[in-house]
C-alpha cells in the first residue's frame, strides 16, 4: 500500500530569488525628502527690523557704535530724525547749559534763534550721522523735521512697523527732571520700547 506524500511547497521563483529583502540598514540609507517649512518660507524671511534713532546733533563714533552694538543680531534699518530747532525755549535751554556749568553756552543760548543757522545746523547733523552709520555698512536713511518731533516720530513709527525709538540728547536738566524730555514724552505716546541715551556717553537717560 502506497503511502501519502506530504505536499510540497511551491519552489521560489527565479526573480524572487535576484531581489532579496531590504534590511534596515538599507533602509536608514535611503534619502529622506527634506520637510517643508511651515508657510512655505525660510525662518529668516520676515521683515527687516526698523530703528528710529531721534537725535538733536550729530551722532559721535561712541554713539554710533552703542546704538549698532545694541541691535547688532537683528541688521536692523536705521531712520534717523533731526530736529530743526527753530523755537528754542531760551530760559530753559539757560538753565541746562547754566547746570553743567557752561556759562558761555548758556550766555548764547540767550541770543534768538536764527532759522536759517537752525535748519542748517539740522541738515549738518544728519549728514553727519548718516555717514556715520554707512561706515558701519548699515542701512540708515534720514529726514529733518520741524520744532517739535513727536509728530514725525509718531508717524515714521507706524509708516515703518519700528520695533524701537533711540533717542540721543545732551542731559537737559530742566526737562530730564520734569520728564518733558523727548524720550519720556515718545514713551507715553509710543507703544514700543524707548531708550534715551545721552550723547557721547554710555550713560543711558
Amino acid at each position: 500500500m502506497t503511502e501519502p506524500t506530504a505536499a510540497v511547497p511551491n519552489a521560489p521563483e527565479p526573480d524572487e530569488l535576484a531581489a532579496p529583502a531590504p534590511t534596515a540598514a538599507d533602509e536608514s540609507a535611503a534619502p529622506v525628502a527634506p520637510a517643508a517649512a511651515d508657510g512655505g518660507e525660510s525662518a529668516d524671511s520676515g521683515p527687516t527690523p526698523a530703528i528710529i534713532v531721534l537725535t538733536e546733533e550729530a551722532l559721535k563714533p561712541v554713539d554710533v557704535d552703542k546704538i549698532i552694538a545694541l541691535h547688532e543680531e537683528a541688521s536692523p534699518t536705521y531712520r534717523v530724525l533731526v530736529p530743526a530747532d527753530t523755537d528754542r525755549n531760551l530760559l530753559s535751554s539757560f538753565l541746562n547749559h547754566l547746570s553743567l556749568f557752561e556759562m558761555r553756552e548758556a550766555l548764547e543760548s540767550l541770543r534768538p534763534v536764527d532759522r536759517v543757522e537752525a535748519h542748517e545746523d539740522a541738515d549738518t547733523a544728519l549728514s553727519r550721522t548718516l555717514a556715520e552709520f554707512e561706515s558701519h555698512s548699515v542701512v540708515a536713511t534720514g529726514e529733518i523735521t520741524g520744532d517739535d518731533p513727536m509728530p514725525t516720530l509718531v508717524e515714521e513709527v507706524a509708516r515703518l512697523g519700528a520695533q524701537e525709538v533711540v533717542v540721543v540728547t545732551e542731559p537737559h536738566a530742566v526737562e530730564d527732571t520734569f520728564h518733558t524730555d523727548w524720550a519720556s514724552r515718545a514713551r507715553e505716546a509710543l507703544g514700543v520700547p524707548v531708550l534715551h541715551m545721552y550723547a557721547g556717553d554710555w550713560r543711558l537717560g
